[in-house]
């Protein structure tokens, strides 16, 4: 321990200038993608009129685009190993642009949705991508840079609805897709001139095409039949079904993976470090909390509480504030205490944010409350991502950065779905049992969710207490 002390403490205060520009252009893809799917959200009833389409079609729009997204995923470290990250990136750009281009000149819902399943193809890379070349700029830093970097996300739901509303109302329904077109064409400009020279010696791999054939299907149908049970958790039983079949696929890329070793698509070799595999954990957990609480809150606002939807839209949003204020400290912290304290206190808070709902929420919170402490639940989520994302690329080769961006990117994404079912079906029974008593059914729920939050900190407290780097960045 008292090896790396030292390192920890000479860290430089300050980055290299072209790594903030990199990280300006990179930010950009991560906008555009939050912003396009707020956006396309919030005009979906719009778009069933426009198109004369019902919402159960039209909101494939919407599934499409993130069935596709799950789809192209696990090609991530396999095409930045093969054709380098640049490369990679320059395509994603100007295939979402292009894209977005052919969605806004849609004439049927049939259309619409084959453009966004494209436009879901090239975009479900450039977050990892963004990611990934952070991460190789940035070393140990590289959650001082992120924190800087998920600004653009957390902005994009905020200025979605506005943005939609004032599209919608003046130009037609087309721009929320030409919107991406100038964002697009500066992102790919900027990335060709800033972005660092592909290195033509990369550590090239052969395509695993098993494994692609069994990953690929199993994410798509696992996050499709997570989303078909948590919308209808009595009469679903196609998705049951369908959920057994994905968990095959998963497991047989499993023990493909196993026998294959470094050659695999994932290279599950990876999650024997205990520092990846804790780091690993605490994504997905950190996720499933996230958006577990987004999918109960409103709810029970809505249900147990009787506000309107204005008046719940206002005692949410200082959870975001909170996400926002925290999120630009989790580098500067990081470096100073550790990931496993900073990501630790943020689990805790996170956890002391969302007790009240499952302590009191039968009895009623008042509105104060509410806010309190939906805000320190929300500076608490915001502390426990970008620390683990830290010690997971300092505790790594960097030869193998690109497979375990993929690795770590799919194992956060599937812990809001896993979560939102497991919170629906459950609040689903609860509700079948008293369903004139929602606050005590609510209130149950939110022991679940605490439940997620306790194992979500107790995946903190394995995180290493510093971001020890063997010559790994």
């Amino acid at each position: 321990m008292n090896q790396v002390a030292p390192a920890v403490q000479a860290a430089p205060p300050t980055l290299d200038p072209a790594v903030w520009k990199i990280a300006g252009v990179v930010l950009l893809g991560p906008l555009m993608t939050s912003l396009d799917a707020t956006v396309v959200n919030v005009s979906l009833s719009t778009l069933s009129h426009e198109l004369r389409a019902p919402l159960t079609t039209i909101q494939w729009v919407t599934s499409g685009y993130l069935l596709a997204l799950s789809l192209i995923l696990p090609l991530s470290g396999w095409l930045v190993d093969r054709i380098g990250a640049k490369r990679v990136y320059l395509g994603c750009f100007t295939a979402f642009t292009l894209t977005s281009m052919l969605c806004g000149l849609a004439t049927s819902a049939e259309a619409l949705i084959t453009f966004r399943v494209l436009q879901g193809m090239a975009g479900g890379l450039i977050a990892p991508m963004a990611q990934m070349v952070i991460a190789r700029v940035a070393g140990r830093q590289v959650a001082r840079v992120m924190g800087f970097m998920v600004m653009p996300v957390l902005i994009g739901p905020i200025l979605g609805p506005v943005v939609a509303g004032a599209i919608l109302q003046s130009a037609g329904w087309p721009w929320i897709f030409f919107i991406n077109l100038p964002i697009g064409v500066l992102a790919t400009v900027l990335a060709f001139w800033l972005l660092p020279k592909d290195d033509d010696a990369a550590y090239p791999r052969t395509f695993d095409l098993k494994g692609f054939l069994l990953l690929s299907p199993g994410l798509v149908l696992l996050l499709h039949s997570l989303e078909s049970l948590g919308s209808n958790p009595g009469t679903a039983r196609f998705s049951e079904m369908e959920l057994l079949v994905s968990l095959g696929f998963l497991a047989a890329f499993a023990l493909h993976a196993t026998r294959r070793g470094p050659l695999a698509l994932i290279d599950v070799q990876l999650f024997r470090d205990r520092t990846f595999s804790a780091a690993a954990a605490t994504q997905f957990l950190s996720n499933a909390v996230a958006f577990g609480g987004q999918m109960l809150l409103p709810l029970y606002l809505l249900m147990a509480r009787n506000a309107s939807p204005g008046s719940a839209g206002w005692l949410l949003a200082p959870a975001g504030l909170g996400m926002l204020l925290s999120y630009p400290m989790m580098g500067t912290l990081t470096e100073r205490f550790g990931p496993r304290k900073v990501s630790s206190s943020g689990a805790l808070l996170a956890l002391m944010g969302t007790l009240p709902f499952a302590l009191f929420g039968a009895l009623g919170l008042p509105a104060s409350t509410v806010s309190i402490s939906l805000f320190v639940r929300g500076l608490g989520l915001g502390a426990i991502n970008l620390p683990s994302i830290a010690s997971a690329y300092a505790s790594i080769p960097k030869q193998t950065i690109p497979v375990a961006t993929t690795a770590l990117n799919i194992v956060q994404r599937l812990g809001g779905p896993v979560a939102t079912t497991l919170l629906a079906i459950f609040l689903h029974a609860r509700l079948g049992v008293s369903p004139t008593d929602n606050k005590h059914a609510f209130a149950a729920t939110f022991w679940l969710l605490c439940g997620l939050h306790a194992l979500s900190l107790l995946a903190a407290l394995r995180l290493p207490l510093h971001t020890e780097e063997k010559n790994r960045i």
